[in-house]
This record gives C-alpha cells, structure tokens and sequence, in this order.
C-alpha cells in the first residue's frame, strides 16, 4: 500500500477552498518561500507516512466535505497524490482543489505531476510572494498565485482562471 508523508488532516475547513473541505497537509516542499505561513511543511521528515487507503477513509467518512491538497507542496510527492486522486474520484463526486508553488506551465512538462495535475479539479498555482500577500484575496496568499480550471486549461491548451 502506498504512503503519503503528511503533517496533518484538517476536516471541516473553509479556508482552502469553498465550501468544507478535508485538507490533506503534506510534508516536502522545495520552494521554500519567505513569509511562507507553513515552513515545517518544508522538510518532508517532519511528517509521517500514512496509507492513502487510510487517508481516503478520512475523507469518505464526511460525504458533505470536499477535498484539497495542500502542504508543503502536493506536486512534491506527486505518485501518492495521484493514486489518492484517483480513488477519490472512483469512490466519490468530490472535488479536489490542489496547491502547489509550481506553475501549471511547468506541471505540464513534468510527466509525474502532470498525472496528478489531471485528477484535480482546480489547482492554486505559483509560490508565495511575501510582498503580493494580500489578504483580502480569496484562498490565496498572494497576487501572482492563480486559481485555475484544470480541465478547461487542459482542453484549451493554457490556464483557464477560475476566479
């Protein structure tokens, strides 16, 4: 069985997304931005391997709650998210938000986190900018960050924002 390394599993959240969510915080993140509101999240050590069937269980057992991965940086352990992902969506309706400091260009290059980049539906793209923060924005930290629809930037072949 696979294992994510994770720091916590926040349920009920409204902070990360719309709605309540059951956030995924997983361990390992290269970016390493200053101001980051997470920099334990950095080093994938401080967390600990959970099964996905484990997490998964979390997730099922709220059938009102959707879905985000967030960190450290998801696209870091790009294999167990997408196995998690997928699973998600054969046993669920439920829509996962994804962020990550990679751009959706460069996710697109990279063929492991390409994959994961297709189980999800909406992903919150680019590092945090300590001097972009803004914190009347809406589930992100800062100006350059996107918010995208991930299966309409796949179709039209550029990101497609959601808001």
């Amino acid at each position: 069985m696979t294992k994510i390394s994770i720091l916590d599993i926040v349920e009920d959240t409204t902070v990360d997304g719309p709605g309540f969510r059951t956030t995924i915080y997983c361990a390992g993140c290269p970016n390493h931005c200053p101001g980051c509101h997470n920099p334990r999240s950095w080093d994938i050590n401080n967390g600990h391997d959970v099964d996905i069937e484990e997490i998964l269980e979390v997730i099922l057992a709220d059938p009102f709650a959707d879905v985000t991965f967030s960190g450290g940086d998801p696209m870091f352990q790009p294999q167990g998210f997408t196995e998690l992902a997928v699973a998600i969506k054969e046993r669920s309706s439920k829509n996962i938000w994804c962020y990550t400091g990679y751009l959706f260009e460069q996710i697109l290059e990279n063929p492991a986190q390409r994959t994961l980049l297709e189980q999800v539906d909406v992903l919150v793209d680019g590092r945090f900018v300590e001097a972009l923060r803004d914190e009347q924005l809406r589930f992100r930290g800062s100006s350059n960050q996107r918010i995208i629809d991930v299966k309409r930037s796949l179709e039209e072949g550029k990101a497609v924002l959601v808001m």
